[in-house]
């Protein structure tokens, strides 16, 4: 008997033959466990770019995690963060910007303090918390190499919010609150763990699919002419749409499911493979190796 994983794979739409834009996730994708950008990668992206191919990040992160790798990759592209609810562009000028309503923000604040969730709220460029000092915050701190504003009160920023956050070092929780809080912020916000310790809440429109419309349109390249790589389910609403869609190989399989191929791990140099088997092969043009 085939899993819902196997036939939601046999069902997608078979992979383009032409790609002319690469849109890539960061963390467990892009980036390799210990957020370092290899040799391999640099070397990829060179590729494309030769090939005529430009390569736009989307993440969950907060704008500068994302523009701290855009010097060293030589990127001079449109980027969002955010899972798409901030959208700049090259010359890091917002394009786009989306906010959660209140009540959303309100209701998921109480969500997490029921559950001993630690709550980050995102407002702009800005990483908010209530202390920096606990959980995950030095983590992250040192992954975005940003420091975070630390208040005792969020609630005059709760109408300004772009992403909120919950982390927890409890998985299984997370994974019970991602569907809890979808079904009660369900038409009113995007729920999608972003990592095992991450739960994110953007934004309805916000999520990676936006985003991948979004910068394809600012680049001039249509959906069925886009490659994206993912790892996490809130890379899923990209995969779904993208002509060539690739699942790192540390995704899980209801991830993977909703991709055309899959690569290797981002350990393991997964997305420069993913260049050289599955996206130049595609690029008119293009020599492989």
């Amino acid at each position: 008997m085939r899993t819902d994983e196997e036939a939601r794979h046999d069902a997608k739409a078979p992979p383009t033959d032409v790609v002319r834009l690469v849109v890539s996730d960061m963390d467990g994708t892009l980036l390799t466990p210990h957020k370092q950008v290899t040799q391999a990668t640099v070397k990829a992206i060179a590729r494309l770019r030769e090939a005529g191919v430009a390569v736009c990040l989307v993440s969950s992160r907060a704008m500068p995690g994302v523009t701290r790798y855009l010097d060293a990759l030589k990127l001079g592209t449109p980027c969002a963060a955010l899972n798409g609810a901030l959208i700049h562009d090259a010359q890091g000028r917002t394009l786009s910007s989306l906010t959660l309503p209140k009540d959303a923000v309100q209701e998921t604040l109480d969500m997490f303090s029921v559950h001993d969730v630690e709550p980050w709220l995102f407002v702009g460029t800005d990483w908010i918390v209530r202390d920096a000092t606990t959980g995950y915050a030095p983590q992250e701190a040192k992954t975005l190499g940003i420091t975070p504003k630390v208040v005792s009160d969020f609630g005059p920023f709760e109408d300004k919010v772009g992403k909120l956050t919950g982390s927890s070092a409890d998985y299984d929780l997370l994974i019970r609150q991602e569907a809890e809080i979808g079904e009660l912020l369900a038409g009113r916000a995007s729920v999608a763990r972003s990592a095992d310790y991450y739960l994110d809440i953007t934004p309805l429109e916000a999520n990676k699919g936006h985003a991948l419309r979004e910068l394809g349109k600012l680049m001039g390249v249509p959906l069925h002419e886009i490659a994206c790589l993912g790892d996490m389910p809130n890379d899923i609403p990209m995969l779904d749409i993208a002509g060539l869609a690739i699942a790192m190989g540390n995704a899980t399989d209801e991830v993977a499911s909703h991709a055309h191929v899959i690569t290797d791990t981002n350990e393991n140099e997964g997305w420069a493979k993913a260049v050289e088997t599955f996206i130049l092969p595609r690029v008119p043009g293009a020599t492989t190796t």
